[in-house]
């Protein structure tokens, strides 16, 4: 999850009876969705000696402290390691994980049952992920072809704060309602939801 320390877990099996070892050249770095890399934000190696059909784990560990300002509004990072087994002539593994971090910001509230022509209320709430404070914090609303701007006030650390928004829906069927939520740390925290509207 967005603004979360990342925790990863590389599994090593010998498959043979021989004794391996193996040379391990990790790195992460953020990217684009394209792939392309924008910063490399950790690089670690290590050597793991595997006995006769043996298993080893190798754990690593990205804190937000890492990659939270190299991070894109794409919120992706990909994580190499180059796994080398050492004397036997250029045998090499690569293997590539790209993560996606997930915003649980946003969650929309609705009215059990909403009708055409009569006023509703939603509870949208919102939060700052980040050890950090955020400042700037800005919801658009968009709902009916038209957009709200609502300037919001600063969240502390962690903090989760609510709003309440309230509209009239001018004709029956499903009505979409789309959130984006930025500050001066993050920006495009998207959530949407689509409200079925009851005749009256």
């Amino acid at each position: 999850v967005f603004g979360k320390d990342i925790t990863l877990i590389l599994i090593l099996n010998n498959l043979s009876f021989d004794h391996k070892t193996v040379k391990v050249d990790m790195s992460a770095s953020t990217i684009l969705y394209t792939r392309r890399a924008v910063a490399e934000i950790l690089k670690a190696s290590t050597s793991v000696d595997l006995g006769s059909k043996q298993g080893k784990h190798i754990q690593l560990k990205i804190p937000y402290s890492y990659y939270g300002k190299y991070l894109t509004t794409d919120k992706r990072i990909q994580v190499t390691a180059l796994c080398e087994v050492m004397h036997m002539h250029g045998v090499k593994l690569l293997v590539e994980k790209t993560i996606i971090l997930e915003d649980t910001n946003i969650i929309i509230k609705i009215p059990r049952r909403v009708v055409v022509n009569k006023a509703v209320t939603l509870e949208i709430s919102y939060a700052n992920p980040l050890p950090e404070p955020v400042d700037r914090c800005v919801l658009l609303v968009t709902l009916m072809n038209q957009q709200v701007k609502i300037h919001l006030a600063r969240l502390a650390p962690r903090e989760r704060s609510k709003i309440y928004f309230e509209f009239t829906p001018r004709r029956t069927g499903p009505l979409q309602l789309q959130l984006d939520f930025s500050c001066d740390k993050f920006s495009h925290v998207k959530g949407f939801v689509t409200i079925a509207v009851a005749p009256a």
